[in-house]
């Protein structure tokens, strides 16, 4: 099968979030079956193009038509990559090579990635790749199914078309005026992209996709709700014959206990005692926490946000150390709000908490690893990857029953068994709370059930080849249809 996959960002080379993480892995997966080509079209950003790791060469270069405006196209095709991923970026220094600093927040934004879209089908047919499936990726990829639809059906006839939602949150609004002035589509594409007057990316592409998921099962199931969907609820609904669920995988060689260099010491499941004891006493000693290996280390790797959940563990983080023997040790920065609470913590239970307030990729490998009980109260979790990460290197999630955390983390029994972490269903701090007592009770009164349940966290599969054949089966699904 023909796959085209086009995302404004894509790690190694460029990365603010989950979506990264997907494009990185997700590409690599499909390009691993048989009969598959698959071929990803990211941005050509200045931190790209100014790296010289990447070697790349021109394929093509044309105008792109975005209402009075023709905008110049480079395409360039990434030499140096060996995993069968054909990696292409285009280029354009007015909208992406010759901007410093982040990727998103300019005011042009929405012209950027019309740009993006628009180009990106240029560049397939260009090139003459003719996809039988193209997955599109949020707000910023938005575009392509209703340009797909709209001007592009003569060249690609019988392309299909997958629009994949990471996060309903952001969805490419746009005043009105937009419609005309930049995307000069036809008049009766109006009312697709219309919302409140205004134009709105992700629903015209909810409505022109062929097939919609998003990246958890109950995740779909959630965006049926206002609560959840931001206001597309009216949108979503309607289509939710073309919505379906995928969770996310994880890399497994770069989060793995026995390679990564990160750590001060290597282990896997049948050897995690003695290794994470090691990275347990290397933590402690790293972030001012007393070495006290009989102690439960509590930790959470997150951005410092409201809708991660923190506003819950401020509530109880002062009753949980007056009342639990454990530790704390939080990785992250955010708002100031939350960056100021930490810091207090830490400075009023210097023995008991740790606040680091920094982006530190290798401290966060060392946190999964030492830690005993990862934190993940999230108000609403997509997919999640930490959660992931954490049962990965053996650390025991206590998750709140949302998205993908759901998904991800079945409830244990009293005894540690069952499933694979502890949960709370209602977004409350005090269910929070009772969730954590219930981990640290096993922790302290039986250890021998709390390791084995790490045992048990270690042993699931969360690569991406799992997900990667449930992407074949809806991309099959929607050719056939």
């Amino acid at each position: 099968m023909k796959i085209a996959m086009l995302a404004s960002e894509g790690a190694p080379y460029i990365k603010s979030g989950g979506l990264g993480d997907v494009m990185e892995a997700l590409p690599s997966a499909l390009a691993r079956i048989p009969g598959n080509e698959v071929v990803l079209i990211l941005p050509y950003y200045k931190k790209i193009l100014d790296n010289p790791k990447y070697e790349v060469e021109q394929v093509s270069q044309f105008y792109v038509s975005l209402g009075w405006r023709n905008q110049y196209a480079g395409v360039y095709r990434l030499k140096n990559r060996a995993d069968g991923v054909r990696v292409y970026f285009i280029d354009s220094l007015y909208y992406f090579g010759a901007r410093e600093g982040a990727i998103y927040g300019d005011i042009d934004d929405g012209e950027r990635f019309a740009f993006f879209s628009k180009a990106c089908l240029d560049t397939l047919v260009n090139l003459d790749f003719i996809p039988d499936v193209i997955q599109c990726n949020d707000w910023q990829t938005a575009l392509v199914p209703t340009l797909l639809k709209a001007q592009y059906q003569p060249l690609l006839p019988d392309t299909k078309c997958v629009f994949t939602i990471h996060n309903v949150e952001y969805q490419g609004w746009a005043e009105g005026s937009f419609f005309d002035d930049v995307l000069a589509l036809p008049w009766e594409w109006r009312p697709t992209l219309d919302m409140s007057g205004c134009v709105n990316m992700m629903k015209g592409a909810i409505e022109t996709a062929d097939m919609v998921s998003t990246v958890s099962e109950t995740y779909a199931r959630e965006l049926m709700y206002p609560y959840y969907a931001h206001g597309l609820d009216s949108v979503l609904s309607p289509a939710a014959w073309k919505l379906t669920g995928i969770t996310n995988g994880i890399d497994v060689n770069t989060f793995n206990p026995e390679t990564d260099p990160a750590l001060p010491a290597h282990y896997n499941a049948d050897t995690f005692r003695e290794g994470k004891a090691a990275c347990k006493a290397a933590l402690q000693k790293e972030v001012g926490l007393p070495q006290a290996p009989d102690v439960p280390l509590m930790v959470m790797v997150t951005r410092l946000v409201g809708h991660k959940g923190l506003d819950l563990l401020c509530h109880i983080a002062r009753q949980l150390i007056w009342e639990e023997n454990a530790q704390l040790l939080i990785l992250g920065t955010g708002e100031a709000r939350f960056e100021q609470f930490f810091r207090e913590l830490a400075e009023e239970f210097p023995d008991r908490v740790a606040a680091k307030i920094t982006f530190n990729l290798g401290l966060a490998s060392r946190i999964y690893a030492g830690g005993d009980i990862y934190l993940m109260p999230s108000k609403s979790e997509p997919c999640g990857l930490s959660q992931m990460n954490a049962m990965r290197y053996g650390t025991v999630p206590v998750v709140h029953a949302t998205g993908g955390l759901k998904d991800t983390v079945p409830p244990v029994d009293e005894n540690g068994e069952n499933g694979l972490g502890f949960t709370f269903q209602s977004y409350n701090a005090h269910d929070f709370l009772n969730a954590l007592k219930r981990c640290l009770a096993l922790y302290h009164h039986n250890p021998q059930a709390f390791q084995k349940l790490q045992y048990v966290d270690m042993c699931q599969d969360f690569s991406w080849d799992v997900p990667a054949q449930k992407y074949m089966q809806m991309f099959t699904k929607v050719c056939a249809g």
